[in-house]
């Protein structure tokens, strides 16, 4: 996030706005954390956004009853989980810097451990015997040394990872709800992982593990940690994936280079050959991170934004009917939004708020390069 606030904690009445919010359709992470910028508090947003959208005219705007979210909220109570909004002190650090952070995770077990220094450790599912006895070991001995291990609790090095790091605290991160476990033989495991350590996901109860969950999972494993290593990934995986997504973010990747031969090394080896560090031992990763005081075996606090969702300072205030004007402006035709703002002589930031509001009311097509243009009606 841009700005500098404090962290507070979030009542339950809050907690159930912002599961509110968050369930509103057409509202993702960037649109929430939008929402929050402009509105100053979700409670604000939840009774200034249906005027909006009325003015607006939106095709679909429902925002999830009280009483809906409040069922919601008590039902990961009764699962033993916790509802950890993006403001509050025990949210992980690092991953609240990412943009497309969530607004609420999901947690059980020890929400604080989700702010000492955490390390992922990711790979391929069909691993080697070798493979999975390096993640072990590479766990057991970064866990001894003051790094929460971080992986995904899928099948071969993400479970080895766990394993080798549950006696010093290891986090699961979940690709669908908390009562969808992912591979179910894993059952048994994750519920010593929530004992030790802490399962997390962003899902929903009830919600399936899917193809199109595994990459925003991934995004969470690069986002929740300070650096990541990769051991066997085969090319066009969900392992690079997440590397991806960590070299994005400008955290460090690691990887165990495996024999040339070997199509489950044929990933990391490609990462080395594109700038990760190569490591043959965990001595390697706690060295590079001695080179960077505070990083390695330190809290991670002071990487936080001082935040508060309800003292955000906003530039002026918008015209009331700008929405309605950026809409009015807004052709088929991409356009980038500074153009846009320059064509309409209102500040730019002002007209990305507008189209936070557009693209919830199911008018607006983002495109690459920062270009928009709206979206053809339903009878064409």
């Amino acid at each position: 996030p841009p700005l500098s606030f404090a962290a507070v904690r979030l009542e339950e009445d809050e907690k159930i706005d912002w599961l509110r919010l968050w369930r509103t359709q057409n509202v993702g992470p960037r649109t929430f954390h939008n929402l929050l910028q402009r509105f100053g508090t979700v409670a604000h947003a939840l009774v200034q956004l249906p005027l909006h959208m009325d003015r607006l005219k939106a095709r679909k705007f429902a925002i999830p009853s009280v009483s809906s979210m409040e069922k919601e909220y008590h039902a990961y109570k009764g699962y033993g989980a916790d509802v950890v909004g993006w403001c509050e002190p025990d949210y992980p650090p690092l991953l609240r810097l990412c943009p497309d952070a969530p607004p609420l995770l999901i947690v059980k077990g020890r929400r604080d451990i989700l702010t000492t220094p955490l390390f992922a450790i990711v790979g391929a599912r069909n691993a080697s015997a070798v493979g999975k006895k390096l993640a072990h070991q590479f766990a057991s001995t970064l866990g001894k040394a003051g790094l929460t291990i971080v992986s995904g609790l899928a099948r071969g090095i993400d479970i080895s990872a766990h394993e080798g790091s549950l006696a010093t605290g290891t986090v699961a991160v979940l690709p669908g709800g908390m009562d969808h476990l992912y591979p179910p033989e894993h059952e048994a495991f994750a519920a010593a992982i929530a004992r030790e350590g802490a399962l997390i996901c962003e899902m929903p109860l009830g919600t399936p593990p899917s193809s199109r969950l595994f990459p925003r999972r991934n995004r969470l494993i690069a986002g929740l940690s300070q650096g990541l290593l990769v051991m066997e990934a085969a090319l066009r995986s969900g392992t690079l994936l997440t590397a991806q997504y960590a070299a994005e973010q400008g955290r460090e990747v690691f990887v165990v280079p495996g024999h040339p031969l070997d199509p489950r090394s044929a990933g990391g080896n490609a990462l080395i050959r594109d700038g990760a560090a190569l490591v043959q031992n965990p001595a390697d990763i706690l060295d590079a991170y001695a080179a960077l005081p505070g990083l390695a075996c330190t809290p991670l606090r002071q990487c936080s934004p001082q935040l508060s969702p309800s003292l955000l300072e906003r530039e002026s205030t918008p015209p009331a009917d700008l929405s309605e004007k950026v809409l009015a402006a807004l052709s088929f035709t991409p356009v980038r939004v500074d153009e846009l703002a320059a064509q309409l002589r209102v500040s730019s930031s002002f007209v990305r708020a507008a189209l936070v509001e557009i693209e919830i009311a199911g008018y607006l097509d983002r495109q690459t390069g920062d270009y928009v243009c709206r979206l053809p009606t339903v009878d064409g």
